[in-house]
Formats: C-alpha cells, sequence, structure tokens
C-alpha cells in the first residue's frame, strides 16, 4: 500500500488517491483490502490507520534498536543481516526494508536461519568445545540498555516513516522510487 502510494510515508491514508476502498469507516479511515462478497464472513475486511500504526510502531522499534546496536559498535552498515526464529522464518525481506523495518543492507545479504536457538541448544548439548566457547563468549557479552539510551527515543521517531524519515535505503530505493527525486519530496515533512 505505500509502494502504491495509498498510505504516505507517515502512515496516513492519501485520500486524494482516486481509490474507491479508501472510505471513512466507524474509527477513522480505513482501506477495503477484501470485499464482503469476496470473503467467508460476508462483511468488508479493512486495514484502519490503527493497525498501520501498530506496523509503525513494531518496525520503528526494530529498526532503531537494530541501528544502535550498530552504532554501539562503531558500524554505520551491516555487511549481512540474520534473521532467526519463526519471525524471521516467514518475514518478506524486500517488503520489510521496504518498510524500514531492517537495516539498509544488500538483499542478497539478508538470510533468514530458522530456529537459530534451537540449533544452539543442540550443538551445546552435543559438542563439548562448544559448550566451552559458549561460556566464554557468555562473559565478555555486554548489555546495552536501549529505552535509556539518549539517542533511542530520537531514532525511534524517525523510524516511524515509511521507510524511514532520513535513511534513504539504496538496496530498495528503485522499488519506492515514484518520483524524479522520491525521497526528497517524501521526507520534506509534508504529507
Amino acid at each position: 500500500m505505500f509502494r502504491t502510494g495509498i498510505i504516505t510515508p507517515r502512515g496516513h491514508f492519501d485520500t486524494a488517491a482516486h481509490s474507491d476502498r479508501i472510505r471513512r469507516g466507524e474509527l477513522g479511515w480505513e482501506y477495503v483490502i477484501a470485499r464482503a462478497e469476496d470473503t467467508s464472513i460476508g462483511r468488508d475486511v479493512p486495514i484502519t490507520l490503527e493497525d498501520i500504526r501498530q506496523i509503525q510502531l513494531a518496525k520503528a522499534a526494530l529498526y532503531s534498536a537494530a541501528q544502535l546496536l550498530l552504532a554501539e559498535l562503531g558500524i554505520t552498515t551491516p555487511d549481512k543481516i540474520i534473521l532467526a526464529g519463526a519471525f524471521g522464518s516467514h518475514i518478506d525481506t524486500t517488503r520489510a526494508m521496504i518498510l524500514g523495518m531492517i537495516p539498509d543492507c544488500p538483499l542478497e545479504r539478508v538470510y533468514s536461519v530458522g530456529n537459530a536457538a534451537g540449533d544452539g541448544a543442540r550443538i551445546a548439548l552435543l559438542n563439548r568445545d562448544k559448550r566451552s566457547e559458549i561460556r566464554e563468549v557468555a562473559r565478555t557479552i555486554h548489555r546495552v540498555e536501549l529505552p535509556v539510551d539518549p539517542g533511542f527515543q530520537n531514532a525511534y521517531m524517525q523510524a516511524l516513516n515509511f521507510p524511514h524519515m532520513s535513511h534513504r535505503f539504496e538496496a530498495v530505493a528503485h522499488l519506492i522510487d515514484h518520483d524524479p527525486d522520491p525521497m526528497a519530496a517524501r521526507f520534506d515533512g509534508s504529507d
């Protein structure tokens, strides 16, 4: 919906878009994803501004946390991204980057590894050398308290935009370019 211009970078419906699917519902503006005649429940299925806001809040938390952890390590851009767990297994990496959920990185270097915690537990159970290695690594872990980090709130607020208020996302910019200079138009503060 963002790529087609139905949703603005700030997460609002573009009510000027000529679509009969954008309407005012009981909870405000909404977009009808499926019409009643196409559903088994016999009612329209809309996505509301509140639904969009929940996506923005979740993606901003993921992105800003990743950026602050990278900064903590002195890294500006990751050389690869590894997504773990059920979330990582089922996410479309291109769409996640278009939304600004994960840091900018060449898409061919974004990997899903599935149940990494379970795999690690199996390795630790079956290999004594790896258990020793795990103990050593555990001693060197540095905890980063993101909510108390002075930059977190600002990073979080900027990450609410689709894809982001100021980061360009070179890996997917060609997929979201609608204007000759789309990022300048998208992030100039107007909606």
